[in-house]
């Protein structure tokens, strides 16, 4: 979520450079952030048929304000290794919508997608909420009423959404307050009139030294359910942002102010949650600025396991290196997009139409890593990559078991296709490889930028 344009925007030179003390994670050991092919912010994770998919907003590179023209689509099944699916949306495929791209949530109902987005209305020059629906995950998203689902006088940015057990629909946001509406079936209109929820210190907390805003409340609303148990997450001020939470027993409220789940960490001033249960676990997403040129305009989601107190409190949790154990091993014998990574450095992520999403090195020693490939007791005998390079120069690719420095199991030459749309298929045979290993890809190579293009991979027995 972002900050509403106002006087605050003068304090925040001031955080950011508070902010810049702050060590970020060393990316050598990390799993957060895990998207490092781009700056990604506002995390809304959605579970559907075994997988966590992973909408977020899109950070400019080297932005040096809220610059988020779409956005992008992320999603695992083990909780290390993510897919990168590029752009599913953008505020430009609102024809009444003028910008910008902030934070959205998807949810599925009846077969159907829905994702609610904040996008600014050309008719009065307003933020407003808009609403776009797919018949799948990846989309393709369309506008199915062509005007804001809802709007209020100001400050409409950051839609949660919500179904409960009984149907329905709920839908709440904004900044600086913070409304709701019941939406109807369709999912696409709502019943009765928006709903101002009053702003009580009893229900979010009491802001100290702030006359115009007397509770912590401060955007980014994440409703969630869990037992009979309502939470509503939001990030709270001053800036730096915290992430708070408040409870009650009806998704109507009242509320009750619950605490920090978490402090104010991680070189962004803004943060967001996006909190699900995933395969008997319970997982807290957020944003920080912990890659390399980041900060409070150039974000990167990550994310944590969140654990409950036996009376549904939640303790305290900070931003670490991320999740450490993945939920399932990855198969090397079906093709893999090479855009599906644990961790990476120097790699960016490209869309076109010849191939969908791929990535490109930028640089001689650019790595993905890919966790847990299970090559099972026969083992792999044979390598095989869809690549390209621009260059005339060596580029080569090698394939490494555990660590960059780790066994060299192949080592191919890249040729030289001519750009992006054109690709060749590289093979190798390898030394047999049996077992669990992680798998370093690692690029190395002459040429100063774009060194090689790299589609997908496949290992054969």
């Amino acid at each position: 979520m972002n900050i509403t344009v106002s006087k605050r925007r003068n304090l925040l030179l001031i955080f950011l450079l508070i902010l810049l003390r702050v060590t970020t994670i060393e990316p050598g050991n990390a799993q957060n952030p895990i998207v490092q092919t781009m700056y990604t912010a506002d995390p809304a994770p959605m579970v559907w048929n075994d997988r966590l998919y992973l909408y977020t907003t899109h950070d400019a590179d080297g932005s040096t304000w809220f610059t988020m023209d779409d956005w992008r689509l992320y999603s695992t099944n083990d909780m290390v290794n993510w897919t990168d699916h590029g752009v599913v949306l953008s505020y430009s495929d609102f024809e009444w919508a003028k910008g910008d791209a902030w934070a959205a949530q998807c949810i599925e109902r009846d077969g159907k997608f829905y994702l609610y987005v904040p996008v600014i209305s050309r008719e009065n020059n307003r933020g407003a909420i808009g609403v776009a629906v797919a018949d799948t995950p990846l989309g393709p998203f369309y506008d199915p009423i062509g005007k804001p689902l809802a709007q209020t006088d100001w400050g409409d940015i950051d839609p949660t959404v919500f179904i409960d057990d009984d149907g329905q629909a709920y839908l709440y946001w904004g900044n600086p307050n913070l409304y709701y509406v019941k939406l109807n079936e369709d999912m696409i209109s709502y019943k009765g009139e928006i709903v101002k929820v009053p702003l009580t210190e009893e229900s979010f907390g009491k802001r100290e030294d702030d006359p115009q805003r007397s509770t912590l409340y401060e955007e980014g609303p994440w409703l969630y359910k869990r037992n009979d148990l309502y939470y509503l997450f939001w990030p709270g001020g001053p800036l730096p942002e915290h992430i708070g939470y408040s409870t009650s027993h009806s998704p109507e409220g009242p509320w009750k102010y619950g605490g920090v789940v978490m402090p104010a960490q991680g070189r962004a001033f803004t943060n967001h949650p996006g909190v699900i249960d995933f395969r008997g676990k319970t997982y807290f997403f957020y944003h920080n600025g912990a890659l390399p040129g980041g900060g409070g305009f150039t974000r990167s989601v990550a994310v944590e396991e969140l654990k409950f107190n036996p009376d549904g409190s939640i303790p305290q949790l900070n931003m670490t290196e991320g999740i450490r154990k993945g939920l399932a091993t990855l198969n090397p014998y079906v093709l893999n997009q090479a855009e599906t990574i644990a961790y990476s450095e120097g790699f960016k992520s490209s869309q076109n139409d010849q191939v969908g999403v791929f990535v490109t090195a930028n640089r001689d020693g650019s790595y993905i890593k890919v966790r847990d490939v299970d090559f099972r007791e026969k083992g792999a005998a044979k390598f095989t990559a869809r690549v390209g390079t621009t260059h005339n120069d060596p580029v080569t690719l090698e394939v490494r078991l555990g660590s960059l420095e780790g066994e060299k199991i192949a080592s191919l030459r890249i040729p030289r296709t001519g750009g992006s749309d054109r690709w060749a298929l590289v093979s190798a045979d390898i030394p047999n490889v049996t077992g669990i290993h992680d798998i370093y890809f690692v690029v190395r190579g002459n040429p100063k930028s774009h060194l090689m293009y790299f589609d997908y991979w496949k290992f054969s027995e």
